[in-house]
């Protein structure tokens, strides 16, 4: 192991058995974009309680800290992330069902996949998350970007989250209040990590959950591209009324192509990038839509995507 841009990260993983560090690590590739360069330093932590000795070390290192999750919102500039990238343990895939008849809370950890989860609880009785079949990121991710569609979202369903804030380690539970979900965002920035969350459901008839779950399943496969893609790129400026993608169809941008990215041409606020292609492209094919929007309807949209590693200059307000 070398750590020469990360000394003080480098001794804290030599004495600490709960982590493992690779340096200049890929990262765009752990993304569903595929694209992108390195982090100069992913760590795996096997224990939360140690999440805050990994950030106090990479604040010694002057280094900026992310947490990974499954990369399905995420974009990683060519050159890469000068900084750390979180990777959470084992303890972050737990789920936790309640007995048949009980209060139907369910636990589940940050790195648990949503698509798997939905079809979980509806195996086991459990209705309420369906909507997420459809969305391939973690539960982390989607607490923290308050992830929806199919007209639910986890402010719907959630009840608390287990959070450790980097800053001074505190770690402990979040109201849906204090946590600000709002349409596809939250309160949560990069200090906060997400450990697990609390879900309510209902009990119900599996059989009809499974329908749902395919009906959901079918509509997103004839509506949305597969490939490359982080799924939609922008958010709705104006929920229930002015939808992003009309906005981009008005203006003709499906197949739009920069290099080795492009506008899907079968959804308009998707951007698909070509294998082997370059995050920069992608980045650049978002910047000339978000413009061309703005010129000619006077809406500036607002990404879902984190751009990670990015200049500052380069990206939208949202992201700044």
């Amino acid at each position: 192991m070398t750590g020469g841009g990360a000394p003080a990260l480098a001794r804290l993983a030599d004495r600490d058995r709960r982590l493992r560090v690779e340096f200049d690590a890929p990262l765009g590739e752990r993304t569903t974009y595929r694209v992108g360069g390195t982090a100069l330093a992913l760590v795996h932590v096997d224990d939360p309680d140690a999440l805050p000795l990994v950030a106090e070390a990479a604040h010694l290192d002057g280094l900026p800290v992310m947490t990974l999750g499954r990369g399905s919102n995420m974009l990683v500039a060519d050159a890469g992330f000068p900084g750390v990238a979180l990777v959470l343990g084992a303890f972050a895939e737990r789920v936790a069902l309640p007995p048949t008849g009980a209060e139907p809370l369910v636990a589940a950890g940050a790195s648990v996949v949503l698509p798997a989860l939905a079809r979980r609880l509806v195996h086991a009785g459990l209705r309420g998350m369906e909507w997420s079949v459809g969305v391939p990121g973690s539960v982390g991710g989607a607490v923290r970007m308050n992830a929806g569609g199919h007209g639910s979202d986890m402010a719907t369903n959630l009840r608390s989250a287990d959070v450790v804030d980097l800053v001074g380690g505190v770690r402990r539970r979040w109201t849906p209040g204090e946590l600000g979900l709002g349409f596809r965002h939250s309160g949560l920035g990069d200090r906060h990590v997400v450990v697990s969350a609390e879900l309510g459901l209902v009990w119900g008839d599996p059989s009809a959950g499974r329908a749902e779950l395919e009906a959901v399943v079918a509509w997103r496969r004839s509506h949305q591209p597969g490939g490359q893609n982080c799924g939609s790129v922008f958010v709705n400026p104006v929920p229930g009324e002015v939808a992003a993608g009309a906005l981009i169809d008005s203006l003709g941008l499906r197949g739009f192509r920069i290099g080795s990215a492009e506008v899907s041409t079968k959804h308009a606020n998707f951007i698909q990038a070509d294998p082997g292609g370059s995050a920069d492209d992608v980045m650049a094919v978002m910047s000339h839509v978000r413009d061309a929007v703005l010129s000619a309807t006077g809406f500036e949209l607002r990404t879902e995507v984190r751009l990670i590693g990015f200049d500052h200059s380069d990206t939208d307000p949202g992201e700044r």
